[in-house]
């Protein structure tokens, strides 16, 4: 297995605590992969084509990042890609717990892949995508929370859903 991490997710939006996040990771690992998860049950707001666009033009300017979409097991897309550590991030306390949990399971699932956490600049601990979605669905300004071709495109998105 190559030193390969994937940073998974739905990134629905992709915001700056996403981004700050696989800097650090892109630091650590020769080679970093985000996988972006379709997750129909999300209903998320962007298509996965859209996500994955997003994220591509956001991470642009490093070059040991790829973006790449899934929808099987994070486990066996990690495998299937032939990385070795799936990166999380912990925002705060209440992360842990459901993080723990969800790696132990990937564990038991495959023993050769290692969970790494990681804690995102403070400037974003408070950054979550649901509450982004929620803040520009309410009109609100969410330009520090997410990079500008994020921002238009969910006000469009938003627009068009009424």
């Amino acid at each position: 297995m190559q030193r390969i991490a994937v940073y998974p997710g739905t990134f629905d939006p992709i915001t700056n605590g996403h981004t700050d996040l696989v800097s650090r990771a892109a630091r650590v690992f020769p080679k970093v992969i985000i996988g972006i998860a379709e997750s129909p049950h999300k209903k998320p707001l962007f298509s996965l084509e859209e996500r994955i666009s997003q994220a591509q033009n956001q991470m642009a300017h490093l070059s040991n990042v790829q973006v790449v979409g899934f929808s099987n097991l994070l486990v066996e897309f990690v495998q299937q890609i032939g990385a070795s550590v799936i990166v999380r991030g912990l925002r705060a306390v209440s992360d842990f717990e459901y993080e723990f949990q969800l790696a132990s399971m990937n564990r038991h699932l495959a023993p050769n892949v290692e969970t790494l956490f990681l804690t995102p600049d403070e400037d974003y601990s408070f950054i979550s995508s649901s509450l982004v979605k929620e803040i520009a669905r309410l009109d609100g300004d969410v330009s520090e929370f997410v990079c500008a071709e994020v921002e238009q495109a969910m006000s469009r998105r938003f627009a068009e859903l009424g």
